[in-house]
């Protein structure tokens, strides 16, 4: 299975999906680049050794754009259905980086707190001698 970092390499070197002519599909690219901009922020925090994930529901807002560029690529012309195969392509892409985050992130903070919860009880055993 691809790594988190496999998937983090995948979503830079792809290029960013057109917006197509229909105005629905223009409105899903602008969603889409507001999606990618939250995946950009998680990349650069993992990068940092930073586990913060976005202020929204990602994955729910990307679950919703998928649906709504599927809905609007089945109604298009031919051009404008290759760009919404092309957004929810790129759409799934940012789930799968998105989601890696969240399960990676939440088990370092699990053992951090862990370790960070025996660090306490160690020092509380330590301070009861005195």
């Amino acid at each position: 299975m691809p790594s988190f970092v496999d998937y983090c390499t995948l979503r830079r070197i792809l290029p960013f999906p057109l917006s197509g002519s229909g105005e629905g599909l223009v409105l899903a690219h602008g969603d889409l680049a507001g999606a990618d901009e939250y995946v950009a922020t998680i990349i650069s925090c993992v990068e940092r050794g930073i586990f913060k994930p976005a202020p929204i529901d990602v994955l729910t807002l990307l679950e919703e754009l998928v649906h709504r560029i599927d809905r609007l690529g089945g109604d298009a012309s031919a051009g404008d259905q290759a760009v919404a195969r092309s957004q929810h392509a790129y759409a799934a892409l940012l789930d799968l980086v998105y989601r890696q985050f969240l399960e990676h992130g939440s088990r370092d903070q699990r053992r951090n707190q862990a370790e960070a919860e025996g660090l306490a009880e160690g020092f509380a055993m330590g301070t009861e001698d005195e």
